[in-house]
């Protein structure tokens, strides 16, 4: 069920946001919503943190079972700036 709801925004932003709903063809209602939902949404606040490009990435590359990143940053860092 949709229901409408006002809101008080300056006349600016709602111009520049209902262009960019235009260059995307959406409308600025579905934006909002969709940004509210992403807000609301129950997942847990580490993963809300990530963008959805690097979220789809978490789990892709399975590092070997003795790898100690803490040392390979190490290592890489000291590499680079010694």
């Amino acid at each position: 069920m949709n229901t409408k709801l006002t809101l008080t925004i300056e006349q600016k932003i709602i111009e520049r946001a209902k262009e960019y709903a235009k260059d995307k063809n959406r409308s600025l209602s579905d934006i909002i919503e969709n940004y509210l939902k992403m807000l609301t949404d129950k997942k847990p606040e580490k993963q809300n943190n990530l963008s959805p490009a690097i979220a789809s990435l978490k789990g892709s590359i399975k590092p070997p079972k003795d790898f100690d990143y803490k040392k390979e940053l190490q290592d890489r860092l000291e590499k680079k700036y010694l």
